[in-house]
């Protein structure tokens, strides 16, 4: 590294000079159940040709310390606020939520946990340093997570209302690892051969302290401003800079998470090497699957293993084949496969792997027909809307305890959406594209060709889905065990912090609805449920 680095300049970056770490486990705070993790300010080093710079981590470090949780064991968690009162990045105060609120504020979501609303992470939720100010949702201080679902690669994060963008990029964010006895029966690779891998895009200023962009257009009458999406220019793995990891020629576990603001990857290998992916966002799949390629939108996760030991010696590189990218975001990290192997490897991926609980459309209670579609707002920047209502619009989406509800989210707009639905895991039943002027002529869906399976490496639960442009995304889920407040939203971080958000509320009353007929069609875009 003889050649001088500038941190804002990445074709000045040596990429593979580091070895990724696997962030820690926490441990208990009292007893087996209750951990206290502080949210900080800190310093951190993302390559070795950088300076330390500051960063904001749970428990100091990002990623957050890992949760390693049983399923059906409780755990309590006491997030502890410690943030200092001023935002490092730039704060847009005209969002919703953002205007007449303290600058720095805090709530964690476990996202993709079936949890009860008030240990949720709701956007409202938030509080300062100390409890000192609080959101009009906060209801409690410990937050209690009962692990009533699968295993699975779930993960924590900041979830303030107009703050999801900023503190996400600033380093909040952790994996929540929930394991039950049917997975630790399938003898796959544990302990120093499983690694979780957080995949961030991040860009830095000259003297090594992360940059965002405080506008999209120096005329907007707002500033500093919110811009429509996020793409860093360099790859950061658990908040490394191009780092490489060293392995033994047998087989790893790798969860892999998207945590990026807006980009989205598209990975293979650089050998051509396949992957046997065993799980997705809601954990294992009932057969493994092998692929050689699979894309991840924000929030999205994928369970995996990679078989190093017919590349014994070789240097392969994780690719991002993306069409958003360029020669430097295109490489991820690197795996070099020079470590000895140290004992037989008897770890094993089985072809059946977890028994197959699907939901099917005739169980349907509920059908709601959900478009995205663009927008401006009141200063003439760009925003995308869910179903045309904004945050601050009445609930519309009110399912019944122990429903059994289809979304066909109608993306109306030129990009695809990750979309997130709080408390479920769902399916992806199919997607369909449809004539898009007729529909926003008339409202109108028009379908303009076959439905579509969901994609080979999307066959599991998910809590997390692209909506494709111009097609009609279907969803199936359960909505079961709890009431109350709850939100789905794009999990692109700057649409969400943008009123790409709108609230859930699960109901105890049920309204009868006739289960529709499975041959029955959207034909509007209004939601087809009872609005009681």
């Amino acid at each position: 590294m003889s050649k001088r680095v500038n941190p804002a300049d990445p074709n000045t970056i040596p990429k593979f000079v580091e070895q990724v770490r696997k962030p820690p486990v926490a441990r208990p705070t009292i007893g087996d159940s209750y951990y206290e993790i502080k949210i900080k300010e800190t310093k951190h080093q993302f390559h070795p040709a950088f300076s330390r710079t500051t960063i904001w981590g749970y428990n100091g470090i990002s990623p957050g310390p890992t949760i390693e949780a049983k399923k059906g064991k409780y755990l309590e968690v006491r997030w502890l606020n410690h943030l200092p009162k001023k935002h490092f990045l730039p704060i847009d105060h005209t969002l919703h939520g953002a205007a007449g609120n303290p600058e720095v504020r805090s709530v964690v979501h476990l996202h993709g946990a079936n949890v009860d609303w008030e240990s949720d992470g709701h956007p409202e939720a938030w509080y300062t340093n100390d409890y000192e100010i609080t959101g009009p949702m906060f209801r409690r201080k410990i937050h209690t997570y009962t692990n009533h679902q699968q295993s699975a690669t779930l993960w924590y994060h900041d979830h303030s209302m107009a703050l999801t963008r900023l503190n996400v990029y600033a380093g909040l964010a952790g994996f929540y690892l929930l394991r039950d006895s049917q997975e630790e029966q399938l003898n796959l690779p544990k302990g120093n051969y499983e690694i979780p891998l957080m995949i961030q895009d991040r860009s830095f200023n000259e003297d090594g302290s992360l940059f965002y962009p405080d506008t999209p257009n120096p005329n907007l009458p707002v500033f500093p401003s919110i811009v429509p999406g996020f793409l860093g220019e360099t790859i950061t793995v658990n908040a490394k800079v191009w780092p490489y990891l060293r392995v033994e020629p047998r087989k790893y576990r790798f969860r892999i998470l998207n945590a990026s603001n807006r980009r989205e990857y598209n990975f293979s290998l650089s050998n051509n090497g396949s992957f046997y992916q065993i799980g997705t966002d809601g954990g294992l799949l009932s057969n493994r699957t092998e692929i050689s390629s699979f894309e991840l939108l924000t929030a999205e996760r994928m369970d995996l293993v990679i078989d190093f030991s017919k590349w014994k010696g070789e240097c392969i590189t994780l690719l991002n084949t993306n069409e958003a990218v360029d020669s430097h975001t295109r490489s991820v990290m690197q795996f070099r496969v020079d470590l000895p192997l140290r004992g037989e490897d008897t770890s094993e991926v089985p072809e059946r792997l977890y028994p197959n609980l699907d939901l099917h459309e005739h169980m349907a209670h509920t059908i709601r027909h959900l478009p995205l579609s663009v927008s401006f707002d009141e200063y003439g920047r760009l925003m995308f809307m869910l179903d045309g209502k904004m945050w601050h619009d009445p609930a519309t989406e009110k399912p019944s305890l122990d429903s059994i509800e289809v979304w066909n989210i109608i993306n109306a707009t030129p990009v695809a959406h990750p979309i997130h639905i709080h408390l479920v895991q769902f399916k992806i039943l199919e997607r369909q594209p449809f004539n898009l002027e007729r529909f926003n002529q008339t409202g109108e869906i028009e379908f303009t060709g076959p439905a579509e399976k969901a994609r080979i490496y999307e066959q599991g639960w998910k809590d997390t889905a692209k909506a494709d442009a111009g097609m009609v995304t279907k969803l199936i889920m359960h909505f079961k065990e709890h009431t109350g407040n709850y939100v789905w939203h794009c999990h692109f971080l700057e649409h969400e912090d943008h009123d790409m958000m709108r609230p859930v509320r699960v109901i105890t009353d049920a309204h009868p609805v006739a289960p529709p007929h499975k041959d029955e069609e959207p034909h509007t875009s209004r939601d087809s449920s009872d609005d009681s």
